[in-house]
């Protein structure tokens, strides 16, 4: 029976990687240091902000001074909030529509991301919906990153104990998590959640792992996801239906980060 979604953040509500790619390399070229898109989206795309700018700066043989770090990570959250401010939220086709859904179905709601609470917080409120999620489980609430279960833990935590309660505990099988890269899929199933797979940032065959892969969060409904619950689960077997990656202009095909892919993500 499903009672509650945990939504991802970045891919799989807004469509900003490509914003978070440029402000990356204009922070960094502020140092001196230059990244590719191609580096960007084959190694460091699921990477949290303080993750990313520490690979690239070992990578590029530069010793980071002390608070040099957090500099950089408060220079392009600073920069990434501007954006933000001046355009708002390029939320994907069929995101608010699926979160809107969720609430008018009374179900309990939040979002597990690597991404800065201030950059979450700022696009529920965006489009009104800030106080129907229970659980806001950011960059600064985890100790570890996914695929750590840290952060989806911590969140069913949340969707249990904050206001309004449910009538019983939720279990996790009770609790769909929707991803875009296998780090968070393996962060929601190492923690016992349903898991669809929304191929915005990576080809679908690379999201198998999930219990269902969409193209797009666009192309599926409430009745959808409780049908995935009235079905045995057990991987992504047979029946599901993969489309060609449609979420990144340029057709661009990415990889998943080989280590810690919280980030963005």
């Amino acid at each position: 029976m499903l009672r509650a979604i945990l939504f991802d953040f970045n891919g799989v509500l807004v469509d900003d990687e490509p914003v978070h790619l440029e402000l990356f390399q204009r922070v960094l070229k502020e140092v001196g240091i230059e990244v590719s898109a191609g580096e960007y989206y084959e190694e460091l795309v699921g990477y949290d902000d303080e993750d990313c700018f520490t690979a690239v700066c070992k990578r590029s043989g530069r010793k980071l001074p002390d608070g040099e770090l957090e500099r950089l990570v408060a220079r392009k959250a600073e920069l990434y909030r501007q954006r933000m401010d001046g355009g708002g939220y390029p939320f994907f086709p069929g995101a608010e529509d699926l979160v809107r859904a969720a609430i008018g179905a009374s179900l309990h709601l939040g979002v597990v991301s690597g991404a800065l609470r201030a950059e979450v917080e700022g696009a529920l409120e965006q489009l009104g919906v800030r106080g129907s999620f229970k659980a806001v489980v950011a960059a600064e609430d985890v100790q570890a990153g996914k695929p750590d279960p840290e952060g989806y833990r911590r969140g069913l935590q949340l969707l249990s104990s904050e206001p309004p309660l449910p009538s019983r505990l939720l279990h996790p099988h009770e609790v769909l998590a929707i991803e875009d890269t296998p780090a968070g899929l393996a962060a929601a199933a190492g923690s016992g959640r349903v898991t669809l797979g929304v191929a915005h940032t990576l080809p679908a065959e690379e999201l198998t792992p999930a219990d269902k892969v969409v193209g797009s969060i666009a192309e599926v409904d409430l009745p959808q996801i409780r049908a995935l619950f009235a079905r045995p689960l057990g991987g992504n077997e047979g029946g599901h239906h993969y489309r060609p990656l449609g979420g990144n202009e340029g057709g661009h095909h990415y990889r998943p980060l080989g280590g810690n892919e919280g980030g963005h993500h």
